[in-house]
């Protein structure tokens, strides 16, 4: 099946090609499998939509048994590129999490202000722990601080899109992490 190729006019540069992504992916799976492997109820957390397509292939890397939940929040305005700190539960996930170990699965941290916001409200809920597992972190942007367990990569403040990340809910099904060409892209 061939790629349309419409993304190209947007897309300045490959920061991430596919197979370094699928790689640290299998890597961080493999060290989740290892360091849950004796604690018990293991749920990923998926914060949507974004990280969809992280999670579904981080748990293909997962060995041991876990089970998987959703949460939809926002912190972001209609067409907006950063976080304007007003964080929203659109779904709250339905799995019952007390003495549980919840990871989060996020696509991307940027200020912090989400995670920052929904961790404390799954604390609220009495499971063994919560951590954060993200594929992408901007330390440069970072307003907030917030511990990440598991990290796939530390990325430069540019606007990315693509293996999960939208540019205008679009190009979230690219195999790789691309940069915005911000002079071809006018919201």
């Amino acid at each position: 099946m061939e790629m349309d190729e419409e993304y190209r006019k947007y897309l300045a540069k490959i920061l991430l090609d596919a197979d370094t992504v699928q790689t640290r992916v299998a890597e961080l799976g493999a060290q989740i499998s290892e360091e849950y492997r004796t604690k018990g109820d293991l749920i990923l957390l998926c914060i949507l939509k974004g990280g969809v397509m992280f999670m579904v292939d981080l748990m293909r890397h997962i060995t041991i048994p876990h089970k998987i939940d959703f949460m939809a929040v926002s912190s972001y305005g209609s067409g907006a590129r950063q976080s304007v700190g007003h964080v929203r539960i659109l779904m709250d996930m339905s799995a019952d999490i007390s003495d549980k170990h919840v990871l989060i699965v996020e696509d991307i941290i940027d200020s912090g202000h989400t995670l920052s916001y929904i961790v404390p409200q799954l604390e609220a809920r009495g499971p063994k722990s919560v951590k954060i597992c993200t594929l992408l972190s901007k330390p440069s942007r970072r307003e907030v601080d917030v511990p990440v367990e598991y990290l796939g990569f530390e990325i430069p403040n540019e606007f990315v899109f693509g293996y999960g990340l939208d540019l205008d809910e679009r190009f979230r099904n690219l195999p790789f992490v691309g940069v915005v060409d911000l002079d071809k892209y006018k919201p």
